[in-house]
């Protein structure tokens, strides 16, 4: 399975719906050059703009003369997007994740594998969270993110509520993101 992204932009919707049927037209080509058959049906269309009273507008985009199926929250390589490339839903739906895998993490830590604690943190919870964050690093929502990756370390150390955050870091022994 191949994933292509095919991006233009533009101040006109017709001008972004012409580029980018164009720009289909000669990935079908090329695709039927290489006996590769690209799906209409598995291709969408989405548009990234600030503008919330275009919100709604979907674009007509065509391959091999099919309209493409418009998604405004679209997902690429693992991360949902947003028309205003916030990335709220994919932290949210990241920090849901994270929840889920602390309260595994909860009841390794009250059985007698809470020395494997450490390692089983880092695999089910940082692996998900530092998943694309150069990409989403700098959203307003991270710190959905940063509550569940607190909490992992809240786990992983032992310590209480009143434990200071900058002490989280030291005692469950894992370096800081800048690291």
């Amino acid at each position: 399975m191949i994933h292509i992204c095919l991006a233009t932009q533009g101040q006109y919707f017709s001008e972004l719906e012409c580029s980018l049927s164009s720009d289909m037209a000669q990935m079908s080509h090329f695709c039927r050059q290489w006996r590769l058959k690209p799906s209409a049906s598995k291709t969408i269309s989405s548009v990234f703009h600030l503008h919330n009273t275009s919100a709604t507008r979907e674009l007509s985009v065509y391959l091999d003369g099919q309209r493409l199926r418009h998604e405004y929250n679209p997902t690429y390589l693992g991360v949902t997007l947003d028309h205003t490339q916030s990335y709220r839903e994919h932290l949210t739906k990241t920090a849901a994740k994270l929840k889920n895998r602390n309260n595994l993490l909860m009841k390794l830590a009250s059985s007698t594998w809470g020395n494997t604690l450490r390692s089983s943190a880092l695999a089910l919870c940082y692996s998900v969270a530092e998943y694309c964050a150069p990409v989403w690093s700098r959203s307003a929502h991270t710190s959905q993110v940063d509550v569940q990756l607190n909490s992992t370390m809240r786990l992983i150390s032992g310590t209480l509520h009143s434990t200071p955050l900058p002490w989280f870091r030291v005692l469950s022994n894992i370096e800081p993101p800048a690291l």
